[in-house]
């Protein structure tokens, strides 16, 4: 009976410990493909030549004559849209080989397709590149769609619509993947733009744009313009579907002003957020809510996800304050689009939808706010009669995340250098003479608490836990295998503990 209880403790120990050591690092990478159009009406005369200066605030602005680096020739850099992903054009290695690179604010990793797979028309050739070095690690990342695995590398990398130059830096060579390419995608890669805590394997692989800054001395800030605003079914065009400025702001991306709010913590690009408001109804829930776990901004991922009690107040506020009666719950959750007949627009039918961020003074808070037109969908149209649309809007189990269902109706500034993020409104989230998006504020924050995500695990500290659990379960499993193992000793031949019926030999099977 003894001998059973060890065999039991110590399968249970066996058990937790190798639970822990499986744990692993999942990305909000969320991205779902479609058909659509967009349109900008952005103004990209007269074309000048600009260098790097400081406003007031300390962002890059363009706006010195005499300067070397064009943030006009940034603009229109990125194609795609919120369905698809927003990417732009790389040249990878000697000769350059030029890839679609999707813009993902959410990872830290710059990974490229490097063997053939259904759903990419090409990838990156290693063995064509005489510049391409193997460092001899393995690599793998899993998102919350998708997952791929492949070794890490160095090559030379030069931007066409970028900066100036070359740099050298980190490649994960895509060798095999599960969901990650997906059916009517453009790309055959990935650009993690967040900061070295998320790279994988570890924070010792620097980043793109963290080897960008280092080598091209360009200012550590850029800003990303989405111009998905307003998408429709009906055109299979890809055109230019917005900007991605690296080493400042162009000011012609945007209108009125700039409101910032603190990155929280430098890993993804998290903020805080105190509330959320239906129209004009707060939902009045505790703000620790809204940062469970944690609220980012990420642009690979199409949606604004919500968690889990937060989105089914805003179901539930959008039902009490929208026209329409008994709405299907298929819509809701996103299994079904809801379809009116054609040129009946349903936005109308629908309130806005607003967030407040902690501004940079943490007594005030600022509100972004985006109309139905950029949350209510069009999909598809069926025989020609019918528009389609979904509810952009998603339940999440991994906090909130701020998507591009979001990000499309403003120009975002992500500052590294000062430790902040802009939002102003974007000069394409227009359509027709409708502004798709709204900012306002100062307001106050005197009736939220002063730290709204103070709960917040970090999965780095995770991962510390997690360790120190396996010191804890090899140094219980030492005393197990002493108590186990002793008292066998002293046992006639006929109960001796075998290879065989060894408990490890068949725990390693």
């Amino acid at each position: 009976m003894a001998h059973t209880t060890s065999f039991s403790t110590w399968a249970f120990a066996l058990s937790l410990c190798f639970s822990v050591s499986e744990c692993y690092f999942s990305i909000p990478l969320k991205i779902y493909t479609g058909k659509y159009n967009l349109s900008s009406d952005v103004d990209l005369t007269p074309l000048r030549r600009v260098a790097l200066t400081s406003d007031a605030n300390g962002l890059s602005l363009a706006s010195d004559p005499t300067g070397t680096v064009s943030f006009l020739d940034m603009v229109n850099n990125l194609e795609g849209d919120s369905g698809r992903g927003y990417y732009i054009e790389l040249s990878i290695g000697t000769p350059g080989q030029k890839l679609n690179i999707l813009v993902d604010t959410g990872s830290s990793n710059f990974a490229v397709a490097a063997a053939p797979h259904p759903f990419i028309t090409h990838y990156f050739n290693t063995e064509l590149s005489s510049t391409y070095e193997s460092v001899g690690r393995t690599v793998a990342v899993r998102y919350t769609q998708g997952n791929w695995e492949g070794e890490l590398g160095i090559d030379r990398v030069s931007i066409p619509k970028g900066p100036n130059g070359t740099i050298i830096t980190n490649i994960a060579a895509i060798l095999s993947s599960d969901g990650f390419f997906l059916p009517g995608i453009n790309w055959q890669g990935i650009l993690g733009l967040a900061y070295p805590m998320l790279a994988r394997p570890d924070m010792s692989v620097e980043p793109f744009f963290n080897s960008l800054v280092q080598q091209m001395g360009i200012p550590d800030i850029f800003s990303l313009q989405m111009c998905g605003a307003g998408l429709s079914a009906s055109s299979t065009a890809d055109p230019a579907g917005g900007s991605l400025i690296m080493g400042g702001v162009e000011p012609t991306l945007y209108r009125g002003s700039v409101w910032y709010t603190p990155i929280v913590e430098e890993w993804y690009y998290q903020v805080e957020i105190l509330k959320l408001e239906v129209g004009d109804q707060n939902l009045e829930l505790d703000c620790r809510e809204y940062n469970m776990d944690k609220a980012i901004v990420d642009s690979g991922t199409t949606l604004l996800r919500l968690p889990v009690n937060v989105f089914n107040a805003v179901v539930e506020a959008i039902k009490h304050s929208s026209l329409i009666q008994d709405f299907s719950s298929g819509f809701w959750d996103g299994t079904k689009l809801a379809c009116w007949m054609k040129g009946e627009t349903p936005w109308k039918f629908f309130p806005k939808l607003s967030i407040y961020l902690r501004a940079t003074n943490n007594s005030q808070s600022f509100r972004i706010t985006i109309l139905p037109q950029l949350y209510i969908q069009l999909i598809a149209d069926v025989d020609g009669t019918l528009d389609c649309f979904r509810f952009g809007v998603s339940s999440s189990a991994n906090g909130l995340v701020i998507g591009a269902t979001v990000m499309e109706g403003f120009y975002v500034m992500f500052d590294r250098a000062q430790q902040r993020l802009g939002f102003a409104l974007s000069s394409c989230a227009v359509s027709g003479e409708v502004a798709l998006s709204e900012i306002a504020g100062p307001f106050s924050a005197a009736d939220v608490a002063s730290n709204c995500s103070g709960g917040t695990v970090k999965e780095p500290f995770m991962w510390v836990i997690a360790y120190s659990l396996m010191a804890v379960c090899a140094l219980v499993l030492i005393i197990l295998f002493l108590l186990l193992v002793l008292p066998c000793r002293s046992r006639d031949s006929s109960g001796e503990i075998t290879d065989e019926s060894s408990l490890v030999r068949h725990r390693i099977k």
